[in-house]
C-alpha cells in the first residue's frame, strides 16, 4: 500500500510561511535541492492545496527558462509529468499534469491507494495536511527544518487535541544547517 507523506520546509519555530506570507528562507542550496530531487523521485502523485499549486506552477514551464542549471532542469523533468491533484474551491481549471479533485481528501487518498502503481502519495500544503492528519491519513511526516525563527505564520503541524505517536525513521544534517527529520506514525 502506498504511504501518505507530508513533507515541507519549516522554520525552527514550526512555520511553513512566515507572518508576512514569505518563505524565501526555504530557498535550498545545491545540497538541499539534490535532497528534494531525490525525494520527488519517490512520489507517485502529489496532492496540493491551491496556494502551493499556484506557487509550483512555475515548474510546469521552467524548462523553457535558459537560466536554469542542470539540477533545476532535472527537477523540472521529474515534476512536470508527476500526476497532481489540486484541492480548491476557487479554481475552475488547472494546468500541466494536474486535475482538480472531484471528491474529498479521504476519498482521493483511498482511490490512489487502491490503484496499481508505485510511489508515495505526497501531500503539500498545511491546510490539506491538517485535514489528512485529523482523519489519521498521514503515514509519515518529513520536516526539512531551516535554521530560522519567523515568529508566526502558517504552522507546519496541525493544531489539534489529538495525540499522534511517531517513530524516528531518518535524520540528515546538511552543511547549511538545515536538518531533515523523517517520522513514521506509530500504529
Amino acid at each position: 500500500m502506498r504511504n501518505v507523506t507530508y513533507s515541507m520546509g519549516v522554520s525552527l519555530d514550526g512555520y511553513i510561511v512566515g507572518p508576512d506570507g514569505g518563505f524565501d528562507w526555504t530557498e535550498p542550496d545545491e545540497e538541499v535541492f539534490r535532497f528534494w530531487i531525490d525525494e520527488i523521485r519517490e512520489v507517485g502523485v502529489h496532492l496540493l492545496g491551491r496556494r502551493l499549486y499556484e506557487t509550483m506552477l512555475y515548474w510546469e514551464t521552467a524548462d523553457q527558462d535558459p537560466s536554469l542549471d542542470d539540477s533545476q532542469l532535472e527537477w523540472t523533468a521529474l515534476w512536470k509529468p508527476l500526476p497532481k491533484v489540486v484541492f480548491s474551491t476557487t479554481l475552475s481549471e488547472v494546468r500541466g499534469h494536474a486535475r482538480l479533485a472531484s471528491g474529498g481528501l479521504a476519498e482521493e487518498i483511498e482511490r490512489w491507494r487502491a490503484e496499481p502503481g508505485e510511489g508515495d502519495i505526497a501531500i503539500g500544503g498545511a491546510a490539506l495536511a491538517a485535514e489528512a492528519a485529523a482523519s489519521g491519513l498521514i503515514d509519515e511526516y518529513r520536516a526539512v527544518v531551516h535554521p530560522v525563527l519567523v515568529g508566526g505564520g502558517i504552522p507546519f503541524f496541525p493544531r489539534s487535541e489529538r495525540r499522534v505517536d511517531l517513530e524516528l525513521v531518518e535524520t540528515r544534517v546538511f552543511g547549511s544547517g538545515v536538518v531533515h527529520l523523517r517520522h513514521r506514525v506509530a500504529r
